[in-house]
């Protein structure tokens, strides 16, 4: 694979963030969640509903994945289309993924019209994801390395050279075994060079 052709790279928040939205009485309370997978998002999804227990609506939209291609909405009894998919809109417009926004309604006694929510629920999500710090984060291949004592030290320099994380390093007398990282883009290379080092056996993780 060329690796200057491949994307090994996808945007998230660091850490939560929220955002506010008013409009004739209505509050759309909007936060932000880091998130890495669906049992994840339920369970935020249970405990934000149990802390705002007296609200109207909870309507979401989350992305996970770094190709961006797993997603749900919610419009939580909101007119089909008014909530979810504007809320979708703003993760989309950012290119974000691992990410679950929330928007909490509490109805204010006018209804707003199928615009109005639209615009309510889009602008409340985007308040909290301006407020959000982005991060670009690496896709990564995790391992397991398997080699003789005796060439740890050319292990070692592999890893170190292009910069993998090691997790763990577990030696007997005669071998070694280390769990380490590699950015998906630089795993052929990495692959290559531990694969020519006398003794090695690479078992992914996960």
């Amino acid at each position: 694979m060329n690796e200057m052709l491949f994307t090994d790279t996808y945007r998230t928040i660091a850490a939560e963030s929220r955002g506010l939205f008013k409009d004739r009485g209505s509050r759309f309370i909007a936060i932000a969640i880091p998130v890495t997978s669906q049992e994840q998002i339920k369970a935020r999804l249970e405990a934000l509903r149990k802390e705002y227990h007296d609200a109207r609506h909870h309507c979401y939209a989350w992305v996970l994945a770094p190709d961006r291609l797993t997603w749900r909405v919610n419009d939580d009894g909101e007119p089909s289309g008014t909530a979810g998919r504007p809320i979708l809109g703003q993760i989309n417009s950012r290119e974000l993924t691992n990410i679950l926004v929330v928007v909490i309604r509490y109805f204010g006694g006018t209804l707003l019209g199928v615009s109005g929510l639209i615009n309510a629920y889009r602008s409340a999500a985007a308040d909290a994801l301006d407020n959000a710090s982005i991060t670009e984060m690496h896709v990564m291949e995790r391992w397991l390395v398997t080699f003789p004592y005796l060439v740890m030290n050319d292990v070692m320099k592999v890893i170190k050279e292009e910069g993998c994380i090691q997790h763990d390093m577990t030696c007997t007398e005669e071998n070694c075994t280390a769990d380490i990282s590699v950015r998906a883009s630089h795993a052929p290379r990495v692959r290559d060079r531990l694969h020519k080092i006398e003794g090695i056996s690479l078992s992914p993780v996960g």
